[in-house]
């Protein structure tokens, strides 16, 4: 069975950390546009939507290739959640052109070293499994026994290991955190439980070289170079 599958690229022309950040040049290219080339080079992905309130991100969005669909004022500011962005997007298509797909995917703008493997197999996974969702995870690369708390009299306490015992890395459990490169759904999911991760969530490990999420000028300069080495390969 075919599946109807749409890919949202949420993209608002505010930032504070890095002004412009979606389309502030990375290797020479608009950062968007990598999230729009991988979603393009997806053998499941039938369209992609880019939701933007901004006029410059639309026309640099579809000079790569993606659709527009713009995003209301009251869903564009620093405090708006990401789930009422993606529904409107839904109401927009269903209202307007009838499409109603079976499956959503978020590829946000900040993950440009994600490739189409990353993708693909977050549907894959999502379509063999029958689960809710499947988001994009790294591994952390520290104990979490490791973790610690200054608090306002400037003792340190350690949050997960209340014995204080030495842990090596090599010892210590995996555990993973989302990366953000990738969430995948079931479009009745976002609709109907109202939210992006059911209760029936999986996961696809990325690694570390293709996890950033860009979100300061170091992230930039970290992902140009990774960038580049990947380019060498």
């Amino acid at each position: 069975m075919k599946y109807k599958t749409l890919a949202i690229i949420p993209a608002r022309g505010g930032s504070k950390s890095v002004p412009r950040k979606n389309i502030k040049l990375l290797n020479g290219e608009p950062l968007i546009s990598y999230s729009i080339k991988m979603g393009l080079e997806s053998k499941y992905i039938d369209r992609i939507i880019v939701s933007t309130e901004d006029n410059e991100i639309a026309e640099i969005a579809k000079g790569y290739g993606a659709e527009v669909v713009e995003r209301p004022i009251q869903l564009s500011q620093d405090d708006t959640p990401s789930l009422p962005v993606f529904q409107q997007v839904l109401r927009y298509l269903e209202e307007n052109e009838d499409y109603d797909p079976d499956i959503v995917v978020i590829l946000q703008p900040t993950s440009p070293l994600r490739k189409v493997q990353d993708i693909d197999s977050c549907i894959k996974k999502l379509i063999d499994e029958k689960c809710d969702s499947v988001i994009t995870v790294k591994k952390v690369e520290y104990a979490l026994e490791w973790i610690l708390k200054i608090d306002d009299g400037g003792l340190v306490k350690n949050l997960f290991n209340n014995e204080n015992k030495a842990v090596r890395r090599q010892d210590a459990e995996d555990i993973y955190i989302p990366n953000g490169a990738v969430y995948v759904a079931w479009k009745k999911v976002i609709t109907e439980k109202d939210t992006l991760k059911g209760p029936d969530t999986r996961a696809i490990v990325m690694p570390q070289e293709r996890s950033i999420d860009i979100d300061t000028e170091l992230d930039f300069v970290i992902a140009e170079k990774l960038y580049k080495e990947f380019k060498k390969h």
